[in-house]
């Protein structure tokens, strides 16, 4: 189990309530319900099943919340979201795979 001083830099730890996590992104309860639905999001569960979100999902959830406020249909928003999660992830993947074949050549 990770000691309280580690979770505070992982970005994974669900450290924060729905009512917490609702008034740190300006998004209402319900709107989160609705990420966790669409599959955007998958917060994590206290022992008595409410739900946390790490710092990592508040950040999806703001993003979501912009797109929708300018228009986007949700499903769209948490579509494009996901996506461009991705993207970076193989970006961060193919530069980790580039430095190690620099550094074997």
């Amino acid at each position: 189990m990770a000691q309280p001083d580690d979770m505070f830099g992982d970005d994974d730890y669900p450290a924060y309530t729905m009512g917490r996590a609702a008034e740190i992104t300006g998004a209402s309860q319900d709107f989160l319900r609705r990420l966790d639905e669409a599959k955007l999001i998958a917060p994590s569960r206290s022992a008595g099943g409410h739900r946390r979100y790490s710092r990592y999902q508040l950040r999806l959830a703001a993003r979501a919340r912009e797109m929708v406020d300018q228009g986007t249909p949700l499903e769209a928003a948490c579509r494009i979201i996901i996506l461009e999660d991705q993207l970076e992830e193989a970006r961060r993947q193919n530069e980790a795979y580039r430095r190690q074949q620099e550094a074997g050549t």
